[in-house]
């Protein structure tokens, strides 16, 4: 615990150099009441440490202080990756500066463009808040040497974020994030950062149209596209550039879930704006109710996540959201049906379903670590996905996951098998019956004391599983030593026959995160209920067993 009168100087001196008006007057109240226990306890959690900047760059709460996302902290983070890029060279190149729609994203996108401006460098500012997809996709248009994304992508409303990429218009990784988080650790007053008024470039409609017309690219010459949608932007800011590329591709116009459609950083009708949690999609199923359309599809706020929900009925009353190693499926399924080549590639928390379907396909395929700053790297990339909803179909544009140019593509699926009088669910069932029904699962726990994750990635460690859901371990993996084709990286991987769990840590967020796959054999398309029954007994009895061998 600091000292008290230590703790009360290093709030006085970030106060009197906070630029906010908002947060000077946020902490200036703090100090004022110092002496009320509640008060020192809000100054130690803010002042006891400094937000740090990893491959997700940064992400936090909102407010006063060195361990939450405001102006000071950004103007900072934006001079150490000025620094960084002039150092490797970058003497006068161009970053491109993108955001969305959650509070202070518009005053965080302006900071890091005067900074990049005052620096020497030139800096361009996307027209408006956009999808995350169309700051990756302007990075390589435009030939930038890095951008900055300000968004925290499905985090709670009170989160703001600051994501990093380079010239090749993917995410930052080791080393990069290190050398630039030392030049962050480097700037001392923000006096001595130049922050001039103007002199850069807020972009116009044309980045947004190029964009546009490279979406028509991901799309087959002459396909059907007839599925009808409901859409949700989920408050954030997919709705228009959505809308826009269905209109050019010739879809039906997507019914829109109109509590959810505009902007709203309070995201006012979800516990969490995420697809995946909870809740979020009961609002999309209601509409689709209503419409009846063929498939439901969502973003998350900044759009480069999408999900897709499938009527379970003929009269599509019911609905089911697909989980994303489903859609992963799928995807990659389509892509070889029109004749795609190159490497297919995931995430080693994904379903070891797409790499059957390349090695049938005759197609490369590559696992990596988490997180699509690993998946774009990969060469000769020509379809990345990850489980949490994560898809990148049009590696050439976007070098990340991009839930505008998915969405497209999940559309043109259901329109082709809708002409053939067929869902996205036949589709599944004959993947299960070519390759064994992959079933996949997670089991999540979101924490306030975030030592309570290492506490149960500890006793994993120090007491691994023999067995899990009856099943004999016959591989456990600390990650943390890295394999013959992975980097190091917080996890554990076990491996028994015909299942596979792996536990890690959250890059984003405060939870522990397992994820598990169990594969079951078909025996056709009649032994497709017994699978299904076989596969969820399995995974309730994996999550069970898991959860009490890492005491959550």
């Amino acid at each position: 615990m600091q000292d008290h009168g230590e703790l009360i100087t290093r709030a006085q001196a970030w106060l009197d150099e906070d630029p906010d008006p908002e947060t000077r007057e946020e902490l200036a109240k703090l100090l004022a009441g110092a002496d009320a226990p509640e008060n020192l306890a809000e100054l130690a959690a803010r002042f006891g440490g400094t937000l740090q900047f990893g491959t997700a760059g940064l992400r936090g709460e909102l407010g006063a202080g060195p361990m939450r996302m405001n102006r000071s902290v950004v103007i900072r983070a934006a001079a150490g990756l000025a620094a960084y890029l002039k150092g490797k060279g970058h003497t006068d190149g161009l970053v491109v500066v993108g955001y969305d729609a959650r509070h202070k994203s518009a005053d965080f996108a302006r900071d890091t463009a005067a900074v990049m401006t005052g620096a020497g460098l030139r800096a361009a500012v996307l027209p408006r808040p956009l999808p995350t997809p169309v700051l990756a996709f302007a990075i390589r248009h435009l030939g930038a040497v890095a951008g900055v994304e300000v968004t925290a992508s499905h985090n709670p409303p009170r989160d703001n974020g600051y994501k990093v990429y380079l010239g090749d218009g993917s995410q930052i990784v080791p080393p990069a994030d290190g050398e630039i988080a030392a030049e962050i650790a480097a700037v001392a007053a923000l006096a001595d950062v130049p922050r001039p008024d103007s002199g850069w470039e807020v972009l116009g409609e044309d980045v947004l149209e190029a964009y546009l017309a490279r979406t028509d690219a991901v799309l087959a010459d002459g396909s059907p596209r007839t599925a009808r949608a409901v859409y949700t932007a989920m408050h954030g800011v997919g709705k228009d550039t959505l809308l826009a590329a269905f209109a050019r591709a010739g879809f039906p116009e997507p019914v829109l879930v109109a509590e959810q459609a505009e902007p709203d950083p309070d995201f006012p009708t979800v516990a969490f704006p995420n697809p995946e949690e909870p809740g979020a999609m009961d609002l999309a199923f209601a509409t689709a109710r209503a419409a009846r359309p063929d498939l439901v599809i969502a973003n998350d706020p900044d759009a480069d996540r999408c999900a897709v929900a499938v009527p379970t009925d003929a009269e599509r009353t019911g609905w089911r959201m697909l989980r994303g190693d489903e859609v992963g499926a799928l995807l990659a399924a389509h892509l070889v049906r029109r004749g795609a080549r190159g490497t297919f590639a995931e995430s080693i928390v994904s379903s070891s379903l797409l790499g059957r379907i390349a090695e049938k396909a005759g197609v490369g395929y590559e696992e990596t670590l988490t997180g699509f700053k690993w998946i774009a790297r990969v060469d000769g990339l020509r379809y990345g996905y990850e489980e949490a909803l994560g898809y990148c179909v049009d590696p050439e544009g976007v070098r990340d996951k991009d839930g505008i140019t998915a969405a497209l593509l999940v559309t043109e699926l259901a329109s082709e098998l809708k002409e053939e009088g067929r869902t996205l669910l036949d589709l599944l069932d004959d993947l299960a019956v070519e390759h064994g029904l992959h079933a996949t699962d997670q089991l999540s726990v979101r924490v306030e004391d975030l030592s309570l994750i290492a506490a149960a990635m500890r006793r994993l460690r120090e007491q691994p599983p023999t067995s899990l859901a009856g099943l004999a371990v016959t591989r456990a993996e600390d990650l943390t030593e890295g394999t013959e084709t992975l980097p190091p990286t917080d996890g554990l991987r076990y491996a028994m026959e015909g299942a596979r769990v792996i536990v890690r840590p959250s890059g984003t967020e405060p939870k522990l995160k397992c994820y598990l796959e169990v594969v079951v054999p078909v025996a056709g398309r009649a032994g497709l209920p017994a699978a299904h029954a076989r596969a969820a007994e399995l995974l309730a009895a994996l999550k069970r067993d898991l959860a009490a061998a890492a005491g959550i």
